[in-house]
């Protein structure tokens, strides 16, 4: 097995930051070449906010820092297959990769429900690349809905 890149190691950290806070466990990356530019926690308990999912919070960040709402040459990395809401919104902020670790058979845009990035009215489709850091993206996802029940 190999080690896992910095990025997916820093969403994870994200992600495990976003359990001890009673939040779902899923973080995020957005990456300008080999810097980190923003990371983000899922947070919309915390924040009383539907939308601020740990891709959306990542993206709005990144595009802080960097002064710009178009982010074409960053890539986000995410712990969890981003759902259709997160997937318009890398397409908005053209995002020119997505690296994502478990995937999302209920809830996720990618590879599941809608498709979003195969759809003909997405102007812009990120490269796709998944199961990164899989095992550990959905062992914590599987540990904190089983403290939950």
């Amino acid at each position: 097995m190999f080690p896992l890149p910095l990025p997916m190691r820093a969403a994870l950290d994200a992600a495990r930051a976003a359990a001890d806070a009673g939040e779902v466990p899923v973080g995020a990356v957005v990456m300008l070449g080999e810097r980190i530019v923003a990371t983000a926690a899922n947070a919309p308990r915390r924040l009383c906010d539907p939308t601020a999912h740990a891709e959306m919070l990542a993206i709005r960040e990144a595009a802080k820092a960097l002064g710009r709402d178009r982010l074409e040459q960053c890539d986000l990395w995410v712990t969890l297959e981003p759902c259709a809401m997160c997937a318009g919104a890398i397409a908005h902020a053209r995002i020119q990769r997505v690296y994502y670790g478990a995937a999302d058979p209920k809830g996720g845009a990618v590879e599941h429900g809608p498709r979003f990035f195969t759809q003909p009215t997405c102007h812009h489709r990120p490269e796709l690349y998944g199961d990164i850091g899989s095992a550990e993206s959905a062992a914590l996802l599987r540990d904190f809905f089983e403290q939950r029940r």
